[in-house]
């Protein structure tokens, strides 16, 4: 699995525009999007991220080839933002249930 996580600075005014965005956004998710999540810094509340667990660095790579510009990049754009991209692998996870 793959984590990826975009970052951007929006102003209080845009959050909703951002929620909006994500909520559209996620109504129909890529076959390779395992999870996406939309948070909010909780001590600096003007920094939001989207965390997307990919099933594959091959299946990110395929929707990214896809598309002119990825979708949460749009989401940002949609709230006046510019996101920066950082890219993780998964090494292991736990949960409960």
């Amino acid at each position: 699995m793959i984590l990826t996580q975009l970052e951007g600075r929006v102003a209080p005014e845009q959050w909703d525009a951002l929620k909006q965005a994500f909520s559209e956004g996620t109504q129909q998710l890529p076959s390779a999007i395992y999870q996406t999540y939309l948070i909010q810094d909780e001590d600096d509340s003007e920094v939001w991220r989207i965390l997307t667990i990919w099933h594959s660095r091959e299946a990110l790579q395929a929707y990214r080839a896809s598309v002119e510009t990825p979708g949460g990049i749009l989401m940002f754009q949609a709230a006046g933002a510019e996101p920066t991209l950082s890219i993780y692998n998964v090494i292991d996870h736990a949960r409960t249930g």
